[in-house]
């Protein structure tokens, strides 16, 4: 039997102490909601105090077999209210509507935004009762959030409150639609058909979308128009989906995005780690950033503290390749699930920062979930709180529903159907501004400027190195073992330039189950992974 040899890695002298006063921390309270079901990768809006849901998937991680996957009965085909104050819930099933209709609002992973009294629907992945097939939908929906929503609670008829058109433009999946003041940007996602398989079997066709797509639109209530403007393509900026976008108030008080870390590399299986600034004038990449925690969808909180001018964005949990354990920071290549709560913090200098919160989520929960705001609390027109507004020491800002809730870290290889559920619990969302002991822990490799990456899977001695290079400069790599004997040591500089770097080299002969360390040196930085090799 072949041998298969498992890497985790340790980041080494990575996470430390937040000596500072933290700005906030944040508490979660359980809350059940009777008749509410759990959901995840849904959408959602809000009137008067309640939620619209729709869309998305009653069941948990999806399965990897092309048969198994994605099945039609793990669909979501109603639409439900829900009163979070008094705990209640109504429903109605998408009968009522279309087809068509019905095919897009039981799809998981739409793109989504409520501008006003209208949610907007764009895309969504699922099996289409039309084509008889799973498809992405180039469909946008606008729904009338009020009317909708009273016709559900008095048990009539909620067809007159959906207008569709279609354009293939919208065939997105897995990515984000916001909108910075009166421009829609779809960003990254992807166009996804047929059965899902992780072994690249021609089971399905894949299409990332590699862009942020602009758009414009009016909408009077009854008649819909798109006007669509450029298209940004970046591959190396926009090539994820399943990830975290987020509203952001930008140095100088401007409206703009963030695109966070995410899912695939061209040339790994591993998340980006790098994030991306987006305003009305184009985007960036952020230098010398990376965004260690928090890499796939979960629920997101924005927040800004105008006195200070630091933008604050609050992860709650998820599945992410890296992970604190014991004061140190952990790399597993699987991509696990994690109850890490993280925050990225761009300050008045425009430097960018990780942190772990102390807190951490109930269990390995997070991933396609989302924050609902409360109405009261302050925000700016594009929803990000105004931290300095919030009254008290303890505020309640909001809510998170819904996500998956998985029994352990790893289940994806063994998954049956039964290691992770859709979780039907609400939390209430709690910010604390007074100064606790517990405090936050600052991830020192966030910007170091490297975003230094050692990826195995199961290996025979032969690792992969994802580096960044902001500058020009020498770069030497040198692995020790556990006695501190160098193994290897080698000057890269004839292998590297500015920019994005991989390399591949053959360490051999290692041990099995020995320990190993790997340290990339350059002129302005370094950093040091420790690698366990396990049989």
């Amino acid at each position: 039997m072949k041998k298969l040899t498992y890497i985790f890695i340790v980041l080494l002298a990575s996470v430390v102490a937040h000596a500072q006063n933290d700005p906030f921390q944040i508490h979660l309270q359980p809350v059940t909601i009777d008749n509410l079901p759990g959901l995840q990768a849904y959408a959602g809006g809000q009137h008067d105090g309640k939620w619209l849901v729709l869309g998305g998937r009653i069941d948990g991680l999806h399965r990897r077999q092309p048969w198994a996957t994605f099945n039609p009965d793990g669909r979501h085909t109603n639409i439900i209210v829900v009163d979070p104050v008094n705990g209640k819930t109504w429903t109605a099933p998408l009968t009522a509507l279309s087809v068509p209709l019905q095919d897009q609002l039981s799809s998981t992973n739409m793109e989504f935004h409520q501008e006003g009294n209208f949610l907007y629907l764009v895309g969504g992945y699922g099996h289409s009762e039309t084509v008889g097939s799973k498809v992405t939908y180039a469909m946008l929906t606008a729904v009338d959030v009020a009317g909708v929503m009273s016709a559900i609670e008095k048990g009539e008829n909620i067809a007159p409150f959906f207008r569709t058109l279609t354009d293939t433009r919208f065939a997105v999946t897995g990515g984000h639609l916001n909108k910075i003041y009166d421009t829609y940007y779809l960003v990254g996602g992807q166009k996804f058909d047929g059965n899902y398989n992780p072994m690249n079997h021609p089971t399905f066709t894949q299409e990332y979308t590699n862009a942020i797509r602009t758009f414009k639109m009016e909408d009077d209530g009854s008649t819909l128009k798109v006007t669509h403007l450029a298209t940004i393509t970046d591959t190396l900026a926009f090539h994820r989906r399943d990830y975290n976008v987020a509203a952001q108030i930008l140095p100088g008080g401007e409206e703009g995005l963030m695109s966070f870390s995410g899912p695939f590399q061209l040339t790994a299986d591993l998340p980006y780690l790098n994030v991306v600034s987006v305003d009305q004038e184009g985007y960036h990449i952020v230098p010398a950033f990376a965004q260690y925690f928090n890499n796939y969808h979960c629920a997101v909180m924005p927040m800004y503290a105008a006195d200070a001018d630091q933008m604050h964005t609050v992860f709650f949990g998820g599945i992410a390749q890296y992970y604190i354990e014991n004061g140190q920071l952990v790399q597993d290549s699987d991509v696990p699930f994690v109850k890490t709560i993280a925050r990225v913090t761009r300050d008045a200098q425009g430097h960018m920062t990780e942190y772990k919160l102390p807190q951490e989520m109930p269990g390995y929960l997070g991933a396609s979930a989302e924050f609902i705001p409360l109405p009261s609390v302050p925000k700016y027109a594009n929803g990000v709180i105004k931290l300095d507004e919030l009254t008290g020491d303890t505020i309640h800002v909001g809510y998170i529903y819904g996500g998956i809730e998985s029994t352990a870290a790893n289940i994806f290889w063994i998954n049956e159907g039964t290691e992770s559920v859709a979780h039907p619990t609400v939390y209430k969302v709690y910010v604390t501004r007074s100064q606790t002991t517990a405090l936050q822990e600052l991830n020192a490799q966030s910007n170091n400027g490297l975003q230094m990456q050692i990826y195995p899977n199961p290996n025979e001695g032969i690792f992969n190195i994802l580096f960044q290079l902001k500058n020009s400069s020498a770069v030497t790599l040198t692995i020790t073992d556990e006695g501190g004997k160098v193994v290897l040591k080698e000057d890269l500089s004839d292998q590297t330039a500015v920019g994005f770097n991989s390399i591949e080299k053959k360490f051999k002969p290692f041990k099995i189950g020995g320990v190993y360390f790997v340290t990339l040196t350059t002129k302005d930085t370094s950093a040091t992974q420790k690698i366990i090799v396990k049989e």
